[in-house]
C-alpha cells in the first residue's frame, strides 16, 4: 500500500488516493436486514430475510428474486409486512439463512444448499402477531414492522442475457408503521429516536450493528415534518 504522505509535495499538497479495480460478485455495501412476511393465495405465510432494499417517502423499492416464494405471494396476494430487526437479533435471522418456501426447493437453490422450510416463524423462534391493513403478519420480536401494499415490479437485469428473467424490483406502498415505545423519539408523536434505533446491517453477506452517532448532520436542522 503506498504511504498516502509520500504522494504530497509542496507543488501539489493534495493527497493522491489511488484505487484498484475489481469486479465484486455482489455489491452489498451495507443496507438494513428486512424480515418480509407474506401470504399465498391459500394463507400459507412465509418470513425471508433479504436485504436489497431501499425507501423513498413512503414507499420502498425491494429487489428480489423472481424464483423465491416471497415475489409469487407478492405478485399473487400484493401484500406484505416489512419488519426491521434489531442488531441484537441476528441469531434469530440467521436461523432463516439457507431457507425456501419454495416447494419443490428450485435446483439451483439445492445445489447451492437451501432447505425447504415450511413454518418459517417458527424455525426463527419469532411470535407472528397479526396486521390491521394487510393480511401477512407482522414479527413481534422485531422493533419495526411496516405493512406494505404492491404498486408496481419492473425487471432487472434484462439486458443482461446471463441474468435476465431472475430478477425484479418491487415497490411497494407501506400503509401502517408499528414500532416498539423505545425507539419512539422523547416529545414527537411520530419520530424514532436514531440514537436508540439500531438496525441490524447485512455487509457483503456478514452481519454489522451501527455504532454511536458520529457527529451532528446540518441535514438534520430541516425538520421532518418538512418531507411528509
Amino acid at each position: 500500500m503506498t504511504d498516502m504522505t509520500e504522494t504530497c509535495s509542496a507543488a501539489n499538497p493534495t493527497p493522491r488516493y489511488e484505487h484498484d479495480v475489481v469486479e465484486p460478485a455482489i455489491l452489498y455495501w451495507g443496507t438494513p436486514v428486512i424480515l418480509i412476511s407474506t401470504v399465498s393465495e391459500s394463507n400459507d405465510v412465509n418470513l425471508m430475510p433479504m436485504s436489497s432494499a431501499f425507501w423513498l417517502g413512503q414507499n420502498a423499492i425491494l429487489g428480489l428474486g423472481k424464483r423465491s416464494k416471497t415475489f409469487e405471494n407478492l405478485i399473487d396476494v400484493g401484500e406484505c409486512v416489512l419488519n426491521l430487526p434489531s442488531a441484537d437479533m441476528a441469531d434469530m435471522v440467521d436461523r432463516l439463512a439457507l431457507t425456501t418456501g419454495r416447494d419443490p426447493v428450485p435446483a439451483a437453490k439445492y445445489e447451492a444448499g437451501y432447505r425447504l422450510v415450511k413454518d418459517k416463524f417458527a424455525r426463527a423462534g419469532v411470535t407472528p402477531v397479526p396486521s390491521d391493513t394487510v393480511r401477512p403478519p407482522r414479527v413481534a420480536e422485531c422493533p419495526v414492522n411496516m405493512e406494505a401494499r404492491v404498486v408496481a415490479t419492473s425487471p432487472i437485469a434484462d439486458d443482461d442475457p446471463a441474468n435476465a428473467g431472475y430478477t425484479a424490483a418491487v415497490e411497494v406502498h407501506v400503509t401502517r408503521i408499528h414500532v416498539h415505545p423505545q425507539i419512539r423519539l422523547p416529545g414527537y408523536e411520530h419520530r424514532i429516536d436514531p440514537d436508540t434505533w439500531r438496525p441490524l446491517i447485512m455487509s457483503f453477506q456478514q452481519f454489522y450493528g451501527l455504532g454511536p452517532r458520529l457527529r451532528s448532520s446540518r441535514l438534520a436542522s430541516i425538520d421532518e415534518e418538512y418531507y411528509r
